[in-house]
């Protein structure tokens, strides 16, 4: 049985659809996140959680108990369910020690002051609990605004947009900070984001939601070798599509060479095995571009964003087609300059002209020939 499921949960707002039919699942002790562009209703499901937002239709179970559903609803102080803010939301007139602990205040004092000195440690403040917010960096203030909503041992956390107000780099560190300290308090948590990084740096598993809807439910990893659809690839990442030829039912011919798959290459959903001459959309990651000088095959440098250890370069090949290639940064190029590249894909992705379903090969798909 699932920590937490949502099962095809509604929402509208004077007739405005926000959610539609959203599902997930989320196991006990894992961090889920809610990941997609501005407006999209990720907020609004977890107000939904919360209990903040009664539900349309469908049902919001904790530990296999409704919380939400139509014609009932468990107020939000009756859920055991934490929250972290993007504005941290902490008590001015409070120190630190007394912002952890308001949530203990029926607590035993001995017993408040305990927790409150453990979570201290756990978030790394062990010697800052007599200092004010303002007082505080804030890093420092989203670690005190964890550290509260983990005090009363909630049986779910939920973080909404909790690093928006940090400059990247910090945003970067706390992101690895915070999924330590949900995972060594084995917290079960959902964070709603719409960086990317953010999500990756904190989750176990994503769910990409666009208009109200969950696209993919999956893993990191997944989400990026393995979108679902169009929007999923475009969202994740960054890559191109490129033109595909299906020579049979295990290899596509793009500009750049053979891919060979180790099960049949298809075009879309219900489709079936794809017919020699079939074109398809393949999907290209700048990872599956690798710069080699020894390569005959050439392409124009049109592009360059220097990213320290790495240079995003963007390519254009002989047909006019532009590419993206994640490069180490001591070769660096000149704009207008060709330079060798090849093809190694691990992941071979495509999509059939006009569909929005992706088709999958196995980790193990290569290219298989190449122009030298």
């Amino acid at each position: 049985m699932s920590h937490l499921e949502l099962a095809d949960i509604d929402l509208a707002y004077g007739g405005h659809s926000v959610v539609r039919k959203l599902s997930l699942q989320l196991e006990k002790g894992s961090i889920g996140c809610l990941l997609g562009p501005s407006g999209c209703g990720k907020t609004t499901v977890l107000r939904c959680i919360a209990g903040f937002e009664p539900v349309a239709a469908g049902e919001i179970r904790l530990d296999g108990v409704v919380v939400s559903g139509r014609g009932h609803h468990v107020p939000p102080e009756k859920r055991r369910i934490g929250m972290v803010f993007q504005d941290y939301a902490l008590f001015p007139h409070l120190s630190v020690a007394e912002n952890i602990g308001f949530g203990l205040r029926h607590s035993d004092g001995a017993q408040r002051h305990e927790r409150v000195s453990e979570l201290l440690r756990v978030v790394g403040l062990s010697d800052q609990g007599h200092k004010y917010p303002h007082e505080m960096s804030g890093g420092q203030q989203q670690r005190v605004a964890l550290a509260r909503a983990l005090a009363p041992r909630p049986s779910l956390l939920l973080l909404d947009e909790p690093f928006s107000n940090l400059d990247v780099e910090l945003r970067e560190r706390l992101s690895y900070e915070v999924r330590d300290i949900i995972k060594a308090t084995h917290t079960t948590a959902i964070l709603v984001t719409h960086d990317q990084h953010e999500a990756f740096a904190v989750a176990d598993e994503i769910g990409i939601m666009n208009e109200g809807r969950i696209q993919q439910w999956d893993t990191p990893y997944n989400l990026y070798h393995r979108p679902g659809n169009r929007f999923v690839a475009d969202f994740i990442g960054q890559g191109v599509f490129l033109p595909g030829l299906v020579v049979n039912d295990h290899q596509v011919q793009v500009e750049l060479g053979t891919l060979n798959s180790a099960i049949p290459v298809e075009c879309g959903i219900g489709c079936g095995n794809c017919d020699r001459d079939c074109t398809v959309d393949v999907l290209l990651r700048p990872d599956d571009i690798i710069h080699d000088d020894t390569s005959s095959l050439k392409a124009e440098v049109v592009h360059k964003a220097f990213r320290g250890a790495d240079i995003l370069y963007t390519l254009r090949l002989t047909s006019g087609v532009k590419v993206l290639s994640l490069v180490p940064s001591h070769h660096n190029h000149a704009i207008g300059e060709q330079i060798g590249i090849r093809l190694d894909v691990d992941h071979v992705v495509t999509f059939h002209e006009g569909s929005e379903d992706a088709v999958h090969t196995r980790p193990e798909h290569r290219l298989i020939h190449m122009p030298r």
